[in-house]
C-alpha cells in the first residue's frame, strides 16, 4: 500500500511550506539563513511564530531563556502536559527546514487534534530558541534551561564579537538572573515529541517517507591547541621545524581514522593558524573535534584513542597538542511507548513496516530526556544534506508526517483516559 496522506494533513502541510519559506526570510545575512541566539532575528522569528500559534488557538509567552511557549490547556486544570516542538535557530548559511519543520507541525498538530474540544493533557509547543549553539559555542541552551540544567558557567562564553552571554540576555531584554524560572515541572509532564527531518540519506535511500528514531548520538566536542614554534619558511630545516599546523593535519586526519575503524563519527569542522604568513612556519594551529556515537561508553573509548595519537603526532614533531573539552552529551534514548505510538501513527498512513534509526544528529530531546519521555519522528531528506542550503523535504512527506503524529498523539489521548495516568 502507497501510503497516502489524508486531505486536512495535506492543506496543513502546504501551510508549513509556506511558513517555513517565510522564516528563511527572517536572517541576518541576505542572501543566506543566518538565525542565531539572543539576535533580533531570534526576537523576529518568535513574534511571528506566536502569531500562527494564536491563531491556532494557543495561550503563547516568551520563557526565561528566551524559548517561545504556545499552550492549549487539558480538560482539567492538573491534566499532564504533553511537549511538541523543536527549534527556530540555525546554523550560518543554513537550509530553511532543520528544526523549524518541526516546530510549524506541532502547531498544525496541536490545532488539528484539539478543534473539537481539548484533550486529557495539555498540548505545549515548545519553539527552542539555541539548539544549533552557533553564537557562542554551546549547544542546547535554550532546552537546557528548559530541562532546568543552566550551568552558571556559560555565563562567561563569549560570541565571536566578544559579547559575554550574559550581556546578551540583557540586550535581548531577559534577566539572567531569573534564567530558573523557564524550567519545567517534571512530574506535570507526559512526555516530548519532536518531528525533524533526517540530516542523513537513510530514508531516501530506503524509499520510505517517515521513520522512528531509536535513540540520539552521544556527544563531546574539543576546542584543541597545537602549539609548536613560528620560524622562517625558508631558512628553517625540515628537522628543526615544530609545525603546528601538520601536527593539527595530521590530529584530523587521526580522528578520521580511528572513528571510521571504530564504527563512531568524528569531524574536523575548524582550523585556524597563527601567524598565518606565507612565509612563517606556523607556531600556532587551534582546531575543533566533535565526536559522536551510539553509546557513552564506546564514545569515551574512542577519545581516549585520540587522545593517545594526538599525543604521539604532538611527541613526533615536538609540537604540544592540548584538548579541552566544551560540550558534552549523554546517549538519549527514546522511550518505547512513544516509539510505538510513533510506529502506529506511521503505519496509519500506509507504511507497513516504519524503519527505525539511531540519530547521529543532536536534538533538543536530548536535554528534554533528562527530565520526561522523549520520542522522535524523522522526515526524509533528499540525499540526507542538512545544514546547507539545499537541504529539503517534501509537503508530501511533511502531511505524512502530519498525519503520524496526529494518529501518535491521538493513541497517547486514549492511553491517558483509560489509565488517568502518563506512558509507562
Amino acid at each position: 500500500m502507497t501510503p497516502v496522506a489524508t486531505d486536512q494533513a495535506q492543506a496543513d502541510a502546504t501551510l508549513v511550506v509556506r511558513w517555513c519559506d517565510e522564516l528563511a526570510a527572517i536572517t541576518a545575512e541576505p542572501g543566506r539563513i543566518t538565525r542565531v541566539y539572543l539576535s533580533p532575528e531570534h526576537a523576529r522569528a518568535n513574534d511571528v511564530v506566536a502569531g500562527w500559534m494564536r491563531d491556532a488557538g494557543m495561550r503563547t509567552w516568551q520563557d526565561a531563556a528566551g524559548n517561545l511557549h504556545g499552550r492549549i490547556d487539558g480538560t482539567t486544570p492538573d491534566a499532564p502536559v504533553l511537549l511538541l516542538g523543536s527549534h527556530l535557530d540555525t546554523v550560518v548559511d543554513a537550509g530553511r527546514y532543520d528544526g523549524t519543520v518541526g516546530v510549524l507541525m506541532a502547531v498544525r498538530t496541536a490545532a488539528r487534534l484539539t478543534a473539537d474540544g481539548p484533550l486529557p493533557f495539555a498540548l505545549e509547543v515548545l519553539a527552542f530558541s539555541d539548539e544549533e549553539g552557533t553564537r557562542f559555542g554551546k549547544a542546547l541552551l535554550g532546552s537546557s534551561a528548559v530541562a532546568g540544567v543552566w550551568d552558571d558557567g556559560w555565563w562567561d562564553l563569549e560570541d565571536g564579537a566578544g559579547v559575554p552571554l550574559r550581556r546578551a540576555f540583557t540586550d535581548f531584554g531577559l534577566d539572567p538572573d531569573a534564567v530558573g524560572r523557564a524550567a519545567v515541572d517534571p512530574s506535570t509532564l507526559l512526555g516530548y515529541l519532536e518531528a525533524h527531518i533526517e540530516q542523513g540519506p537513510s530514508l531516501d535511500e530506503a524509499g520510505t517517507a517517515l521513520g522512528v528514531v531509536t535513540s540520539i548520538a552521544s556527544a563531546r566536542r574539543f576546542a584543541v591547541e597545537a602549539v609548536g614554534e613560528a620560524r622562517h619558511a625558508g631558512g628553517t630545516p625540515y628537522e628543526r621545524r615544530h609545525d603546528a599546523l601538520l601536527a593539527a593535519a595530521e590530529a584530523a586526519l587521526a580522528v578520521e581514522r580511528i572513528c571510521r575503524a571504530e564504527q563512531h563519527v568524528g569531524t574536523v569542522g575548524t582550523l585556524t593558524v597563527e601567524p598565518g604568513a606565507v612565509n612563517v612556519v606556523p607556531g600556532l594551529a587551534r582546531f575543533s573535534v566533535d565526536l559522536r556515537g551510539e553509546f557513552d561508553a564506546g564514545r569515551d573509548r574512542v577519545w581516549d584513542e585520540i587522545v593517545a595519537a594526538f599525543d604521539a603526532i604532538g611527541s613526533a614533531r615536538g609540537v604540544t597538542v592540548t584538548p579541552t573539552e566544551v560540550h558534552r552529551a549523554p546517549a538519549v534514548f527514546c522511550a518505547p511507548v512513544l516509539m510505538d505510538v510513533l510506529r502506529a501513527g506511521i503505519v496509519a498512513t500506509g507504511e507497513a513496516t516504519p524503519p527505525e534509526l539511531f540519530s547521529r544528529a543532536g536534538h533538543d530531546a536530548m536535554s528534554l530526556g533528562l527530565v520526561t519521555d522523549v520520542g522522535m519522528l524523522f522526515l526524509r531528506n533528499p540525499d540526507g544534506i542538512s545544514h546547507h542550503p539545499d537541504e529539503f523535504v517534501a509537503a508530501a512527506d511533511i502531511a505524512l508526517g502530519l498525519d503520524a503524529l496526529a494518529v501518535a498523539v491521538g493513541l497517547l489521548a486514549e492511553h491517558v483516559s483509560t489509565t488517568a495516568g502518563g506512558p509507562s
